[in-house]
C-alpha cells in the first residue's frame, strides 16, 4: 500500500474542506503519481465493492494504481506520436508545398493564362541541371507563366519527356502553359550571339568583331586580356596569335573572361592536335602568323614555311612587308614603304632585326599552324605573289630569279591601280 505521509498535517492539506464520506477524500496524490487524481474515482468505486478486508482492499488498490499508471503511459505515448507526425507534416509541408501542389495541382497552384503572351517580350534562360519543375517555379516567379502547376502539368502531359537544352529563349509575359512549352522546346527560339573571327585577324580586329557580335565592349575585353590569366606562353604580353580564328556562338550575356577563353582555349586544341608541345607554341604561333599573313592560295602556305626556315637557317633576313606594316599599327595591308623597312625603332621590322619575328603578327588558322609545323621540302629563299586577285605566288631560288618575278609583280600593279 502506498504511504503519502504520516503526518496529521500532510493528511489535513489533502483533505481540506472536504466534507466525510465524500468521494473527493479518497483521491490519492502522490509524489511520484502527479496524474492520480485521473483515475482516482474509478478506484475509490472499486474499493467501496470490497469485502472490507485490508489485505483485499489494499490490493485491489494497488492493482488499479498500476493499470492507471499503464493507461496515463499509453496516453501519454500516442500524445508524443501524434506531436511528431504533426511536426513532420508541417516540415514537409513548408519545405516542399510549393513543388507538391506543382506536381499535384490543383485550386490556383495550376491556374493559366490563355494565349501566346501580351506583347511584352522577355528572355529566360534554362540553365543545366533544370527539371520541368524548377523551370515552372521560375517562369511563374517573372510573369511568364500563371502558375508553376499548370507548366508541370503541360510537361507531364507530352508523350515523351521533354528534353530542355541550357541556353536563353525569347519569350513572352503571360503566356499559356502550353505556349511557354513549346517556345522553350523550339531550337529556333533559342537565343545566341554570333561573331566571326577570318583568319589572319590581328588583336584588336577581333575584339572589334567581338564587341559587335556579342556586345562586350572593347575597354572590357582589353581589361580582362592578361595573358597569365589564360596560360599563354612566359613571352607573350598580349593574346595575339592564341585567338583562334572560327565562327562562335554565345549565349546573351556572356562576360569578356567566358568569351576570351574559349578562344584561346580553342587555339590550344589546334595546337595540341598538329602535336605542338605547350613549350613550342611561342615559336610555333610566331611563325604560323607570319605564314598566315603572307601567303595566298592553300598550297602556297608549306612553301612560305620552308622559304622562312631556309632563311632562318642560313641567318638571312626574314624581310616580310607583313611584319613591318603590324609593328605600324596597319594591320590590313603587308606593303611597305622605304621609310618603314628601315625604321631599326619598329621591332617588328624583319628587314633590320635579325632571327624569328618578335611576336605573333595575326591569328593563325588551322592551316597556317599545319604550314608552321610541316613545311614543303625545297631550296626557296624568296617569294612574291604577282597577282593579288588570284594570289598565285612565285618561289625562287636565287637573287636574280626573284628580280624577274617582282618585275612580274610591278606590272601588274600598273595594270590594277586599285590596289595603290
Amino acid at each position: 500500500m502506498r504511504r503519502v505521509s504520516s503526518s496529521p498535517e500532510r493528511i489535513r492539506t489533502l483533505t481540506d474542506n472536504q466534507p466525510p464520506g465524500s468521494q473527493e477524500g479518497r483521491k490519492r496524490f502522490t509524489p511520484d503519481d502527479p496524474f492520480g487524481d485521473l483515475f482516482s474515482d474509478e478506484t475509490a468505486k472499486q474499493a467501496d465493492a470490497g469485502d472490507g478486508s485490508p489485505r483485499r482492499s489494499g490490493g485491489n488498490r494497488r492493482r488499479q494504481s498500476a493499470a492507471a499508471r499503464q493507461g496515463k503511459r499509453s496516453l501519454i505515448v500516442i500524445l508524443v506520436l501524434v506531436v511528431v507526425v504533426a511536426v513532420s507534416a508541417a516540415v514537409v509541408w513548408f519545405g516542399f508545398g510549393s513543388q507538391l501542389r506543382s506536381l499535384f495541382g490543383g485550386g490556383a497552384s495550376s491556374a493559366d493564362f490563355e494565349g501566346s503572351g501580351n506583347g511584352t517580350e522577355m528572355a529566360f534562360t534554362i540553365e543545366s541541371g533544370d527539371t520541368g519543375t524548377s523551370i515552372g517555379e521560375r517562369l511563374a516567379e517573372v510573369g511568364i507563366v500563371k502558375s508553376p502547376g499548370a507548366f508541370v502539368d503541360e510537361v507531364l502531359a507530352q508523350p515523351e519527356d521533354p528534353v530542355f537544352i541550357p541556353g536563353s529563349y525569347g519569350m513572352q509575359e503571360e503566356m499559356s502553359a502550353e505556349a511557354a512549352l513549346a517556345s522553350l522546346l523550339d531550337p529556333a527560339n533559342r537565343q545566341e550571339s554570333t561573331v566571326v573571327i577570318p583568319e589572319g585577324t590581328a588583336l584588336q580586329d577581333v575584339y572589334a568583331l567581338i564587341e559587335g557580335g556579342v556586345g562586350i565592349p572593347v575597354a572590357d575585353l582589353e581589361a580582362a586580356a592578361i595573358p597569365a590569366n589564360f596560360g599563354l606562353p612566359a613571352e607573350a604580353t598580349t593574346l595575339e596569335g592564341f585567338l583562334f580564328p572560327a565562327t562562335y556562338s554565345f549565349d546573351p550575356g556572356v562576360d569578356a573572361n567566358t568569351v576570351l577563353k574559349t578562344l584561346v582555349d580553342r587555339m590550344f586544341q589546334s595546337l595540341d592536335e598538329h602535336g605542338v608541345a605547350p613549350e613550342a607554341r611561342w615559336d610555333t604561333i610566331r611563325l604560323a602568323s607570319l605564314i598566315q599573313k603572307e601567303a595566298g592560295l592553300r598550297e602556297d602556305y608549306y612553301k612560305v614555311s620552308r622559304v622562312f626556315l631556309n632563311r632562318l637557317d642560313m641567318g638571312m633576313l626574314l624581310q616580310s612587308d607583313a611584319t613591318v606594316a603590324y609593328g605600324t599599327g596597319n594591320t590590313h595591308r603587308v606593303s611597305t614603304s622605304d621609310a618603314e623597312r628601315a625604321d631599326a625603332a619598329n621591332i617588328y621590322n624583319t628587314y633590320v632585326h635579325p632571327g624569328m619575328v618578335a611576336g605573333p603578327i595575326s591569328n593563325p588558322g588551322d592551316i597556317a599552324i599545319d604550314a608552321a609545323v610541316n613545311p614543303a621540302d625545297g631550296p626557296w629563299v624568296y617569294f612574291v605573289t604577282w597577282n593579288l586577285d588570284t594570289g598565285e605566288t612565285i618561289f625562287s631560288e636565287t637573287f636574280e630569279e626573284h628580280e624577274v618575278a617582282v618585275a612580274k609583280w610591278l606590272a601588274w600593279m600598273e595594270d590594277h591601280p586599285e590596289y595603290g
